[in-house]
């Protein structure tokens, strides 16, 4: 008598369980957000913060040297909150979403450092606060692409914020820096904290 051969594994199957595997690694993938929620929120907290000490009028060196230490401090907390968030999930902040955030994130932060430094010789810092913001928020539109639907959201608020604060006089320009690095960041990172774990 002849000994069964095993049925062999039909090509459907064997499709089937491929799908299965990629579909799982995409929705891994997409849910985790290279935006730390808790980093946000220390964010916003710097900024308000910022905002107490640069109470001077908008384009005073002091006023611009203390929102340029806060971006560095903020950049700072962002990149320390990213990296402990990435090794809790047990994801390298050097792979898919997290560079993909970076290079959507980077090319609106140069771009305000540019005009950072074309606007406020020219004596046209009244346009920093917009600017930042609607650059702020461009960035994390196009970083936030490869994250959860909050970041885009975020990303959108900003933009309008940075839109009225470019049509707002001068005096309130330090308002809206507070109103956006301080408030959006509090509200959307305690959003992404509690909804996205961390």
């Amino acid at each position: 008598m002849a000994t069964p051969r095993p049925e062999p594994v039909e090509l459907h199957a064997h499709a089937m369980d491929n799908l299965r595997y990629i579909r799982r690694t995409m929705e891994q993938a997409g849910s985790f957000t290279a935006v730390p929620g808790i980093g946000g929120m220390l964010m916003g907290s710097t900024a308000l913060l910022a905002a107490w000490i640069a109470d001077r009028p908008t384009g005073s060196q002091r006023w611009l040297a203390v929102w340029v230490l806060e971006a560095v401090v903020a950049f700072l907390i962002g990149l320390a909150g990213a990296a402990v968030k990435s090794r809790r999930v047990k994801m390298p902040l050097r792979s898919g979403p997290g560079r993909k955030f970076v290079a959507g994130f980077a090319p609106a932060m140069l771009a305000g450092a540019v005009l950072t430094a074309v606007l406020y010789p020219a004596g046209l810092a009244a346009f920093l606060p917009g600017t930042w913001l609607l650059l702020y928020g461009a960035g994390v539109v196009s970083g936030g692409g490869a994250s959860v639907r909050v970041v885009p959201v975020m990303g959108a608020c900003f933009m309008a914020l940075g839109t009225v604060a470019l049509l707002l006089p001068q005096a309130s320009g330090n308002v809206a820096l507070a109103a956006g690095f301080g408030g959006l960041h509090i509200i959307f990172g305690t959003i992404i904290a509690v909804k996205y774990g961390g």
